[in-house]
């Protein structure tokens, strides 16, 4: 199973000794090429997003953490906004998905001035991170997941680590990469 859990779909995965269950949901999550799931989840502000609004229009980039204003969640997303060109030069929504409240990630976002959506997994309690096989049962949140998915709707990249460990710059870049050399021209507009 650490085989399988560690050659996920189209990107590399770090591992620092998982928990049984931990490698056991990694063996679960969503494989490269397959439909992303839709969701309709609320952003920072209240507003409701959904993943299928997208579809057609321009690819997206959901990235799961575990909890806003933890030291290395706001290293990471900081690290993405510091990069957040890599996103918009293609085009590519940047979404970041976590089980904090809207509250919380407003006052998240706002602290550390992302440009970029937050989306509350929230209630029920974790519904997309399960979805997508990425919640940890029990820890009470998702792991560090991300998934590009193009602009049919299909997740053409994924980058999964444990929660302690970051995704790196690297990886996205390659995802974006990927997701780039098999997809048509997104449409501007």
């Amino acid at each position: 199973m650490a085989d399988r859990a560690h050659a996920i779909r189209g990107a590399r995965t770090r591992r620092a000794h998982p928990t049984p269950e931990e490698e056991a949901h990694v063996a679960m999550a969503l494989e490269i090429g397959s439909l992303a799931p839709d969701f309709e989840l609320p952003n920072q502000f209240g507003e409701h997003v959904r993943l299928s609004d997208f579809r057609g229009n321009r690819p997206v980039a959901l990235v799961f953490f575990p909890l806003a204003f933890s030291s290395g969640c706001t290293n990471e997303l900081c690290t993405l906004q510091d990069n957040i060109t890599m996103f918009q030069d293609q085009r590519i929504e940047l979404l970041g998905i976590s089980v904090d409240s809207k509250a919380t990630l407003r006052s998240f976002a706002e602290t550390n001035g992302y440009d970029f959506e937050l989306l509350a997994d929230f209630w029920p309690h974790g519904a997309v991170s399960k979805e997508y096989g990425v919640f940890l049962e029990h820890k009470g949140f998702a792991t560090r997941a991300t998934f590009v998915i193009d602009v049919q709707g299909r997740i053409k990249a994924s980058i999964i680590t444990e929660p302690g460990l970051q995704r790196d710059v690297a990886e996205y870049k390659a995802a974006l990469d990927r997701l780039a050399a098999c997809s048509a021209p997104v449409p501007v507009g």
